[in-house]
């Protein structure tokens, strides 16, 4: 059963009105309120709809609520069985501080089609349409991924542009770039918009490499493989607890690489909606009392931005 239009639709109205709960928090510092207020519109609108949906890659666990948790049910139980990945607001810190780059995410798939990730680590790496399915993997190094894609695009090392996020534990990644005298662009959050950022020559990011959060490179996969883009990970368990979560979750083999058609199997609906803007797309713009926000959606090999308008949610 191919999951429907009116199910698109639903998410974009959800991921809109999300970001527009986030409006009153911009800049008040206050990240933790900023996430609630959009998890809890996301909530009570997902569970208005005729679905019969579970939080696969969520915030946390049951007795992390009010987050949505792994292991959710979400809507009226009436309707298609779905899979949920949620992130009501990727940059929380961009919110509290109104920088740029926040948004609000849902991906969802048909049952049994989304990878259930643990809240751990992935080490990843992402690129476009125009290369070749194995040019780039997680077991070359560097310089190789590099050298490959510089080959097949005929671009010189000097002109490739890599976004990684700009933490210690890229140091290394960011030593070996420098020395290969490749452009960096870095991003200080935002993991999903980050990958998502090689989907077009627009954004000029060649490749997206580095260790992020794990169901962050679930969600950016989701849109990835609509737009027959290149996306592998692998997680990174640094716990026993992680490890037993990963078990618990299915995962067997705690050292595969996942390709993109591991993470999501058949079709997916991919939503983001800005909240402030960034490279992928405008924020919420406020005239009089409606609001205007614009919408990232994935779906049936399309990516599209949509500009709605909507009445202030009190």
């Amino acid at each position: 059963m191919k999951l429907s239009k009116n199910l698109l639709n639903n998410l974009i109205e959800i991921t809109s009105n999300s970001a527009i709960a986030c409006y009153p928090h911009l800049g008040k510092n206050d990240k933790i309120s900023a996430d609630k207020a959009a998890t809890d519109l996301m909530r009570r609108e997902l569970n208005m709809l005729n679905i019969k949906g579970e939080v696969v890659i969520g915030e946390g666990e049951l007795d992390e609520a009010p987050m949505l948790y792994i292991g959710e049910k979400l809507g009226n139980g009436l309707g298609q069985e779905i899979d949920i990945a949620v992130d009501p607001v990727e940059g929380t810190n961009f919110v509290a501080k109104n920088l740029p780059g926040a948004m609000s995410v849902l991906a969802v798939s048909e049952k049994g089609n989304l990878l259930k990730a643990p809240e751990t680590y992935m080490n990843k790496i992402a690129s476009g349409n125009h290369v070749p399915t194995g040019c780039l993997d997680l077991d070359y190094t560097v310089e190789k991924n590099l050298k490959n894609y510089s080959e097949v695009t005929n671009k010189k090392l000097s002109e490739i542009t890599v976004c990684i996020l700009d933490r210690p534990r890229h140091k290394k990644i960011i030593d070996e770039l420098n020395r290969l005298k490749v452009n960096i662009k870095y991003i200080s959050d935002g993991d999903v918009s980050g990958a998502l950022l090689v989907t077009d020559t627009k954004f000029n990011v060649d490749i997206y490499m580095g260790i992020g959060g794990g169901p962050e490179g679930v969600i950016a996969a989701s849109a990835l493989k609509v737009l027959d883009c290149n996306f592998q990970g692998r997680f990174l368990f640094e716990t026993e607890h992680e490890i037993l979560r990963a078990k618990q979750m299915g995962i067997k083999d705690l050292n595969k690489k996942y390709d993109i058609d591991d993470i999501i199997k058949g079709e997916s609906i991919f939503c983001a909606t800005g909240i402030t803007s960034g490279d992928l797309m405008n924020g919420i713009i406020k005239k009089n009392n409606k609001f205007i926000t614009e919408t990232i959606v994935a779906h049936d090999k399309a990516i599209l931005k949509l500009i709605k308008k909507d009445v202030s949610i009190t």
